[in-house]
């Protein structure tokens, strides 16, 4: 079994919702910019890469700014990014909210560990105010 399996069938296992990822696209002639005579190969790898994803469990949408400009100014991260980067932060990918890639395309596998909850060893709880655990040393 592949590296990349295992990883998909443990998001599956720790997750009790599906991950959402959010792609919000530049202006392109059609939702997923997959059309006309030249077709940019970044974007045949992108639109594979989240089919394949969701096929996986998780929710894709996907917001193209020509089309649907009141989706970039309902998320107040991409917002965010515009006023920063202007069209630069575009695309933009969102994993269940937070800000994986902009300005480009993640990989399939940057959008699964975005996916994935942060490991901690088996019985350890992160300190409760946020700061350092009694015993950890960190104080």
């Amino acid at each position: 079994m592949s590296d990349l399996k295992r990883v998909t069938l443990a998001l599956a296992a720790e997750a009790p919702e599906a991950v959402t990822v959010s792609v919000y696209d530049p202006a392109m002639c059609c939702s997923s910019g997959v059309c006309g005579p030249v077709v940019d190969p970044e974007l045949q790898r992108i639109s594979r890469d989240l089919r394949w994803i969701e096929a996986q469990g998780a929710r894709v949408e996907r917001f193209n700014l020509a089309q649907e400009p009141d989706a970039f100014v309902r998320s107040p991260r991409v917002t965010g990014l515009m006023q920063a980067f202007g069209d630069g932060a575009l695309p933009a990918v969102l994993v269940d909210g937070e800000v994986v890639a902009h300005g480009r395309y993640p990989s399939r596998e940057e959008i699964l560990a975005a996916g994935k909850p942060a490991a901690r060893p088996a019985g350890e709880e992160p300190p409760a105010s946020g700061g350092c655990a009694p015993g950890s040393g960190c104080c």
